[in-house]
């Protein structure tokens, strides 16, 4: 078995063609025990009585809050650089800052994300 790691003590990390284009979710739905944490990514189609879990994530709980806490990181230098993420339930009656009605992707569910 070949060292995975370099002579700086530094893990390689390969990233293969076919998982480096991604998988496109616009639903996550987390669900945890008490030794782990489940992550399933969904994409959700409008007018499509069913949705297909793309991913599915399972990590211990300590590789859960590692994964929150370089979230809120990455989230806290993108809104330092392209200015804050609106979400699109803060907008009053509705509608997003620009005018447009939200629809969520499934109505009457309740995930988290």
């Amino acid at each position: 078995m070949e060292d995975e790691k370099n002579n700086n003590g530094q893990l390689q990390i390969e990233l293969k063609d076919e998982i480096a284009q991604g998988t496109y979710a616009n639903l996550a739905i987390i669900t945890h025990s008490s030794s782990e944490f489940i992550l399933d990514f969904i994409r959700v189609m409008p007018g499509l009585p069913k949705a297909n879990v793309q991913s599915r994530i399972v990590l211990t709980p300590e590789h859960a809050k590692r994964l929150y806490k370089a979230l809120e990181d990455n989230i806290a230098k993108y809104e330092h650089t392209f200015g804050r993420i609106r979400m699109p339930e803060e907008a009053q009656g509705g509608s997003s800052p620009e005018g447009k009605t939200f629809i969520p992707p499934l109505s009457g569910f309740k995930g988290e994300a």
